[in-house]
Order: structure tokens, then sequence, then C-alpha cells
């Protein structure tokens, strides 16, 4: 008759099973413990929120913490000057222009209107293996024949995963309660959600997170209570 495996060998089978997904730390003090982790390597991400929760401060955070481990970074921003982007990180205490000088960051400015295909070229000059896109939910609105939005969308993420990189994405969540970006597609095409919230008034004012989705990960299911202040997104809850 064969052994019966114990309780106790099939739980440590489980975690080596989950420790050779390789992961990528996040950044954000206290969100790694909740994604067994960090995020899947080569995962895309979608980051959403309304105004004010914190969605470009969390991207910040993500890509500084590449570059502090030696990484190569890309901010793709479709709205704000790079000269903003750095002012504001610099108020949080990040300096990322001393990166750029080494040749490791680059903020790409893009006109979407003009052009709604990610230029690959400055991606793949710095070997960067963390990339950013803020707001992802603008090339959607370049696409005129709207049910070929989920297709432009996938096609994108899919340029840059075949390159083993880390992505995030920003969208605006909309208040409804059902979606969770502006045209409830860009969270199927993602590996994971994490939804940014900001309460300015009442029994439920301040800022908050929770974790819809996380594909090959065990993730927290609550909401957890933030802070932003020097250095960031800080989760109050751990």
């Amino acid at each position: 008759m064969p052994k019966k495996a114990d309780n106790k060998s099939e739980r440590n089978s489980g975690k080596n099973k989950n420790s050779i997904i390789p992961r990528v730390s996040t950044g954000i003090p206290g969100l790694d413990r909740l994604i067994q982790g960090g995020f899947v390597k080569g995962a895309a991400i979608l980051v959403s929120g309304n105004t004010g929760a914190g969605k470009t401060i969390f991207c910040l955070q993500y890509l500084y913490e590449g570059l502090k481990k030696g990484e190569s970074c890309v901010y793709i921003s479709f709205e704000e000057s790079a000269k903003d982007i750095k002012e504001d990180a610099k108020v949080l205490g990040m300096d990322f222009e001393s990166y750029e000088k080494k040749g490791k960051f680059k903020i790409v400015e893009k006109n979407v209107f003009e052009s709604s295909n990610i230029d690959i070229f400055e991606i793949d000059k710095l070997k960067a293996s963390r990339v950013v896109i803020d707001p992802f939910s603008l090339l959607a609105m370049t696409i005129e024949n709207q049910p070929l939005v989920r297709q432009k969308l996938y096609e994108t993420i899919k340029l840059l995963k075949e390159r083993g990189i880390t992505i995030v994405l920003t969208s605006e969540s909309i208040e409804d309660g059902q979606k969770f970006s502006r045209y409830g597609v860009e969270e199927f095409v993602a590996d994971g959600v994490i939804l940014l919230k900001f309460t300015p008034i009442g029994a439920q004012a301040g800022r908050h997170m929770f974790i819809r989705k996380m594909r090959r990960t065990k993730h927290s299911e609550d909401m957890h209570p933030l802070q932003i202040a020097k250095g960031g997104i800080k989760i109050l809850s751990l």
C-alpha cells in the first residue's frame, strides 16, 4: 500500500510550486505581502482608480523600485509632460533624473491622437524590464471601430510581454461598481487588476486599495487603507 502523504508535506509541496514563479517587487510597502511576493514576471497589471487615488504615484514607485535594483525602465505618458512627472517624483523623494543620465530610465511623451502605435524603439534600446503606460485607456479613444478596442489593447500588451517586460497600465475607474476602466475591456486583457479609491468625505473618507484579480497568485480580498506621504503610497493595514 503506498504511503499516504501527510498534510505538512502537501503544504510544503504547494509552497515550492509557487516559489518557482518569478516575481517582481512592486515598490509599494506592504503590497508584495498581499500577492505572494510581487507581480508575476512578464505580467500586465492594470491600476484603476478615480481622480486623486494615486495611480501615477503607484507607477512611479513601481519603476523606481526597478531602477534601485539595477533594472532599466520606461514610462510612456499620454497626458503629463516628462518635466511634471519628474518634479512630482522629486517631491516624494524619487530622483529619476540621475537614472536618466545613466541611460537606465526614459520618459516617452506621446500624443496617441497622432499615432496610437507604441514606439518600441526606446524600450528595446534601454532593454527595459519594466514599462508603465499612463493612461492605457486613452489608446481606446483613438480606435474608431469600437468592437476592435479589445483586440488593439491586447496586441499592444502582447508586443511588450513577448519581450518579458512586466507592465503597469493605468485607467480611470467608472463609479458604477461594474467597470474598473473607461471601456470595460482593459481589465480583461490584463493579468491583474488593482483598484485605488479616493473618497474625500463621509464615513469612508480616505484612500483604499483593493486587489480585484491577480493571475497565478493567491491574493488578499480585503480593502486596505492607504497613506500617501514622503516615499509615496504605503498600506496602513500591514
